[in-house]
């Protein structure tokens, strides 16, 4: 694998796939349906390597660990389908955080993963086998929400960090048919602060949905501040509870939201990879936050509205 990454930094952008070019530096060309044995990647390199356009070099950002902890196989099937280099690089990365076999990251790939990228962070791959119904559960969710119809001056609070969750939570229950356009028409509102007792233990559940897309029930936990792990424990058990109590035979496993008003994406995805259960986690403001971020700062207002009065 490092005699085929050394081949690889000499790597040409050429939107051509150059055969002979291939052939003379050691690796042929790959047929569609045969295996290609790893000894050829043994063959000395005598030119610069061309593989379906791709060229790496002096990248920093390169996913080297994940490169040379991928096989052979997985490597194939990114150079057969994925289209340009970033592309490659990405499920590279995918591969490696998502430890997945390369007969599924052929079908993530043909499935074209790489142009939903920019979804809420999830482990829906990973936790959903049937990779058409993760897929599917993808794009049943954005990344963040526009919650315009929870007003802080109406609940009677200057900042938004003072408000309780529980408030939040009865503003969206009141507004619950808003709310579910924003998730999309094919979510039926179940209930909030639904109840479930286990060995024992109360669990409350704040908004809870069933999905005739997904056929799964979906929690939406609501919580009101940054995102914390803590919070994922907490979903992971009551998809536990709704799978073994609520889901019916033929339905789907439970899926979870988190919706919180901050999350490191990164840093999300970096602590789903454990867990089995199928979560993600969106973010989410109010109008007020919104108008925040379009409108100039406070000082620069005040000074352009003077700038106007003094004409």
């Amino acid at each position: 694998m490092r005699r085929f990454y050394e081949a690889w930094k000499d790597l040409e952008v050429n939107p051509v796939v150059e055969t002979t070019e291939m052939e003379n530096s050691g690796l042929r060309a790959l047929p569609t349906n045969s295996v290609v044995e790893t000894t050829e990647l043994q063959k000395p390199v005598t030119k610069p390597l061309t593989i379906r356009g791709l060229r790496l070099t002096h990248d920093e950002d390169f996913p080297l660990t994940a490169f040379l902890n991928l096989s052979f196989t997985h490597h194939v099937a990114i150079f057969r389908y994925a289209k340009d280099y970033d592309e490659r690089k990405y499920y590279i990365q995918l591969a490696y955080q998502q430890r997945m076999k390369a007969d599924d990251l052929e079908d993530i790939i043909k499935a074209n993963v790489y142009e939903h990228r920019n979804a809420l962070p999830n482990n829906f791959f990973k936790a959903i086998p049937d990779r058409t119904l993760a897929l599917r559960t993808l794009q049943m969710f954005k990344d963040s929400y526009l919650l315009d119809y929870i007003n802080v001056e109406d609940i009677d609070a200057s900042d938004p960090i003072d408000v309780d969750e529980r408030v939040i939570e009865q503003s969206i229950v009141m507004n619950i048919k808003n709310f579910i356009m924003t998730f999309g028409r094919s979510f039926t509102y179940k209930g909030h602060q639904v109840h479930y007792d286990k060995l024992g233990h109360d669990h409350w559940i704040d908004l809870l949905f069933f999905n005739r897309e997904l056929q799964a029930l979906v929690v939406v936990e609501l919580k009101k501040g940054e995102f914390k792990t803590s919070y994922l424990g907490q979903l992971a058990a009551y998809l536990r509870i709704l799978d073994d109590d609520e889901k019916l035979p033929g339905e789907n496993p439970s899926v979870g939201i988190i919706l919180c008003m901050k999350a490191d994406k990164a840093y999300v995805e970096y602590v789903l990879q454990d867990y089995i259960k199928p979560m993600g986690v969106a973010t989410y403001q109010q109008m007020q936050n919104r108008l925040r971020e379009l409108l100039p700062p406070e000082e620069e207002m005040k000074r352009l509205m003077q700038g106007d009065n003094n004409k």
